[in-house]
């Protein structure tokens, strides 16, 4: 049984200031009790709250996995009070849309480049409480890091402790990121850009590739557990965006 209470209060980020976010962000402050608790076995066909896919310039596949975010979506409904569209929307980084978001995913296996525009746009996304989630799905990395720095050059990735309420706001995760995909190799790590108060508003999913665990079984072939893994970290992470 998952761990479903609240590990602190909610308090509305300046984010919330659009009148899409007032209603969203006022659903989330149930996201922590599972559907199961209401007598729900399937989740509802509508929501309110949209998603968003970031479609990014410089060549690498933004667009891979295209039933991953959908499959999570579904998940979450199933497991959480979150009113979630159960389709992802795509955004690009200099839209007026940007700031409908309260979450907005990222991936793929190359490159990635944004425009001094595009930088200023999703810096003060993030800085007015949006929440970008980066998957690296091999070979993202050196280019992502390159471009945040556009973003916030006066802030750098760090890697989360294991105690970070990201890897227990609904789903324990005491060891931090599951391992679905080899890669290199490497251990999995979860980094994140902070904001001043300490809110996360980037993380960065690293030598993990959750994103690949949400695919449906035989896209990858992952065995239920490590696909069920990554399933409840990803809903973690959209329940922390969500909720601060």
């Amino acid at each position: 049984m998952p761990n479903i209470l609240p590990r602190f209060l909610f308090v509305f980020p300046a984010f919330c200031l659009s009148a899409f976010c007032v209603s969203a962000f006022c659903v989330a402050t149930l996201a922590l009790v599972p559907s199961a608790a209401r007598g729900q076995s399937t989740p509802p066909e509508s929501g309110s709250i949209p998603i968003a896919r970031l479609k990014y310039d410089g060549g690498g596949d933004w667009y891979n996995g295209p039933q991953s975010v959908p499959n999570l979506l579904a998940f979450v409904r199933q497991n959480t009070l979150l009113d979630i569209k159960l389709e992802e929307e795509v955004v690009e980084p200099d839209s007026d849309l940007l700031f409908s978001y309260p979450y907005i995913y990222m991936t793929g296996h190359g490159n990635v480049r944004f425009s001094s525009v595009e930088a200023d746009a999703l810096r003060r996304y993030l800085e007015q409480g949006g929440f970008l989630h980066v998957n690296d799905d091999y070979g993202l990395d050196p280019h992502l890091r390159r471009e945040m720095a556009k973003v916030f050059p006066d802030r750098e990735f760090v890697e989360l402790p294991f105690s970070h309420p990201i890897y227990h706001i609904h789903f324990e995760f005491p060891s931090g990121l599951p391992k679905i995909h080899e890669h290199d190799n490497g251990v999995p790590q979860g980094f994140g850009i902070l904001d001043d108060a300490g809110r996360v508003m980037i993380f960065y999913s690293y030598e993990s590739d959750i994103g690949d665990g949400w695919d449906p079984p035989g896209v990858h072939n992952d065995p239920p557990e490590k696909r069920l893994q990554a399933l409840q970290m990803g809903t973690n992470i959209l329940v922390y965006a969500m909720t601060h």
